[in-house]
């Protein structure tokens, strides 16, 4: 008899740990995989997929709008938003169906059932079922997090109740200001909603550069977000089916809905880390891994949001793939988490790779900045006032690329592949070599010529 049920076991049926068992099951293992809510994970249920739907059709409105420069006159037009709910639960449905089914044609079996964690080797499923594996990857991915308890808090959404209201509000009140809050932001607004962005920092999306900061702030205001920064909710009043949302600096906003985005944590609660000897990490609250993915236990692992290193889909797909080649495959890689691209699908949209200028000039002695603002072609017909951001962040002593930060219309589309380039260490004469295409915005990237800021940092005496 084999000395354990399964060859590996996965808790979590998400974009990593699918990636991980249907690499693992090619590779001729024996894989089990336990889903408690519905395949397909954060990403594809309540994340990614059906955000990017939610910004696509907001963007219906201003494109109509936009259409009357061009010569288009649009008459009365409408929007319901049940049918929007209705068509994206329909989408995401299909897409549950396609995880699932590519998981059963790769030989490994799915329980839709908690699971828990015994010991290093023992699985406990909610059916009362118990399963030894000889490996265990955890991928359970995050949750919304809503911070310290206020007074209403009960009445406060997240992003997952989000994409299931009802009715469109008419006014939001949405705190945080990271990629969740302000993309959420848009959508709202896209869709005609009053929308109001609270957040506790001097300025949105911190961690970015800072003038992609500024410019999606001022981008956002133009389109009718209020924007109010240095302060958060301190209480929550409901009165019938309004609110009244209390700020920390004395004022208050009215709305139909309160949302908060102010950040996810590790899903580890409940799932028997302690029993099965797994340590934290005290400095994020994740699983802590090695460069392996491999956690304090020899033989289970751990990928994705869990580990709260670099929190995206594609990330946690290649940790995935990562962990079954290594163990499975018998080819050992490690996943490189430097100069991952990003996109925050925020109106106007966010593209970034590399280093911000904030990065660079703490790293390097020596750094060239290149910048560009002006207005994109399809505005000098519509008329519509609003200007793209391209930023060249370089080591001006190697000339190497360190970083490109893009706002406006297919900034992300633009940055996955300006990504190639910096990852393969491009330096800004190659750009400069690369003959533009026009007309686009993205010609820009090869075009400046003349840094707007050169930083040069003196030797200590």
């Amino acid at each position: 008899m084999a000395e354990f049920d399964v060859d590996l076991f996965v808790i979590g049926g998400g974009s990593g740990g699918v990636r991980a068992a249907r690499i693992a099951a090619n590779y001729g293992a024996k894989v089990m995989v336990a889903e408690e809510y519905r395949m397909g994970g954060t990403c594809v249920i309540r994340g990614c997929v059906p955000k990017k739907l939610f910004v696509i059709g907001s963007h219906v409105h201003q494109e109509i709008e936009d259409a009357a420069g061009f010569g288009w006159s649009i008459g009365q037009v409408s929007f319901d938003w049940a049918t929007l709910v209705a068509n994206k639960d329909k989408e995401i449905a299909r897409l549950e169906g396609a995880y699932t089914t590519n998981v059963e044609k790769s030989g490994a079996r799915i329980v839709k059932t908690r699971a828990v964690l015994e010991d290093a080797h023992t699985i406990r499923l909610a059916t009362g079922e118990k399963v030894t594996a000889k490996y265990i990857l955890i991928a359970t991915g995050g949750a919304p997090n809503h911070g310290p308890a206020v007074p209403g808090i009960e009445h406060v959404i997240s992003s997952n109740e989000a994409f299931h209201l009802k009715e469109l509000p008419k006014r939001i009140v949405i705190q945080g200001g990271g990629y969740i809050a302000l993309e959420f932001a848009g959508i709202f607004a896209g869709y005609g909603s009053d929308v109001t962005v609270v957040y506790r920092g001097d300025n949105i999306l911190r961690g970015f550069d800072e003038d992609v900061r500024k410019h999606v702030r001022a981008e956002m205001e133009k389109r009718g977000i209020t924007i109010i920064t240095g302060c958060t909710v301190a209480k929550i009043d409901k009165h019938g089916r309004d609110f009244t949302t209390h700020l920390s600096s004395g004022s208050s906003i009215a709305s139909d809905q309160v949302m908060f985005a102010i950040g996810r944590h590790p899903n580890v609660r409940g799932l028997g880390l302690e029993a099965a000897g797994v340590a934290i990490n005290p400095a994020n609250g994740g699983i802590q891994v090695d460069g392996w993915s491999k956690t304090s236990v020899d033989n289970i692992y751990a990928i994705g949001d869990v580990t709260h290193r670099t929190n995206l889909t594609p990330v946690a797909i290649r940790e995935g793939h990562a962990f079954a080649d290594t163990v499975f495959g018998k080819r050992p890689v490690q996943v490189d988490h430097a100069t991952i691209p990003t996109a925050v699908f925020s109106q106007p949209e966010v593209g970034t790779v590399g280093l911000t200028e904030e990065e660079a000039r703490a790293q390097y002695s020596h750094v060239d900045i290149y910048k560009t603002d002006f207005r994109p072609i399809k505005a000098t017909m519509s008329g519509r006032d609003t200007r793209v951001l391209m930023k060249l962040v370089v080591d001006g002593t190697s000339d190497r690329v360190l970083g490109c930060h893009i706002v406006g219309d297919c900034a992300a589309e633009v940055t996955q592949v300006v990504a190639i380039a910096v990852k393969m260490k491009a330096t800004k004469a190659d750009f400069d070599a690369t003959v533009a295409l026009h007309p686009t915005a993205s010609e820009e990237l090869v075009t400046m010529r003349t840094p707007t800021a050169r930083h040069v940092r003196q030797a200590a005496e």
